[in-house]
């Protein structure tokens, strides 16, 4: 079995032409608070059930400043929060209310409807603060797009970490070199949270069938080639990949196995089906969608964009 703990692969050998795509997220400035979207990609719509990718990123706030997004809806994904830095408060429409912090991970599977905000603590808000960290979505398979909307948070204690010389770890999702995240996920799907000392050496694992890494920090050379912050790269299926660090560097793997069937995706919205899609946005429209408690005074409008074309 390939290892990530594979420090001394001194006789491990490249693959060549394993490397599928290279990519640069685009970065868009929320009034000096950047986000770097990696997925979806025009070549490349998922890893494994990853559907969306968004780096939040580093961003430092003022005093009286933060993050509000407002009440939005999701059908058909399973949002998955992780933090670096900061914190945010969840409120959703099954009345859930949570503050998620460093290493921990919120998990909200929308199935066939739920609405939530996201927003920083007024009491954060009061001094100085920062935040960074990974919003992902992950496409249901079709048996469970139409479950029941669900909200679980994980503690960071609860997770399991790794921890060696040069090598730092903590598997969010799926399981690792027999090291198995509890959270609970209807698809093969892999998350590991890496950091590591410079000219540190490691293998990806083989089981996983899509993989990818996203640089959080630093750079790494695959190939021969040098990858920095804040690139994605995705690697051909059954691939070995080596991988060195040139620097301290921190990084994100994720992938799975690839989803069963084609996934559209509209606003906040993911599915097999068009018409699904369609449906949500009507019932949004219609204010159909149920509120979010504490927390119903303003929400986020239906966007003028085009629906998907199969």
């Amino acid at each position: 079995m390939s290892s990530l703990f594979d420090a001394a692969c001194e006789n491990c050998s490249d693959g060549l032409g394993d490397i599928e795509l290279s990519i640069l997220p685009r970065t868009v400035d929320l009034g000096g608070f950047e986000v770097h979207r990696a997925l979806p990609h025009k070549t490349r719509r998922m890893v494994g059930p990853f559907i969306f990718w968004d780096q939040m990123g580093p961003g430092a706030f003022a005093a009286g400043q933060g993050i509000d997004v407002r009440p939005h809806p999701h059908i058909g994904l399973s949002t998955v929060t992780y933090l670096f830095e900061g914190s945010l408060d969840h409120r959703d429409s099954l009345a859930n209310s949570m503050r998620i912090v460093p290493g921990d991970v919120n998990l909200m599977t929308a199935g066939r409807g739920i609405v939530h905000s996201e927003r920083t603590g007024k009491e954060i808000r009061s001094t100085k603060h920062q935040l960074a960290g990974i919003q992902s979505w992950l496409a249901l398979p079709q048996s469970a797009e139409g479950a029941h909307p669900d909200f679980t948070h994980y503690p960071a204690d609860t997770l399991p970490a790794f921890d060696g010389k040069g090598l730092w770890g903590r598997v969010v999702l799926g399981v690792l070199d027999g090291l198995s995240s509890p959270v609970k996920t209807p698809w093969d799907t892999l998350y590991v949270d890496i950091k590591l000392e410079a000219n540190y050496r490691f293998t990806l694992p083989e089981e996983t069938e899509e993989r990818g890494l996203q640089l959080y920090r630093g750079s790494i050379e695959i190939e021969h080639t040098i990858f920095s912050a804040p690139e994605m790269i995705v690697f051909r299926p059954g691939s070995r990949i080596t991988c060195q660090a040139k620097t301290a560097s921190h990084l994100l793997l994720l992938g799975g196995a690839p989803l069963d069937g084609p996934r559209y995706i509209w606003w906040n919205f993911v599915s097999s089906s068009i018409d699904s899609i369609k449906q949500a946005a009507l019932d949004w429209e219609n204010g159909l969608f149920p509120i979010v408690p504490d927390d119903d005074r303003e929400f986020i409008p239906l966007p003028d964009l085009p629906f998907p074309s199969p």
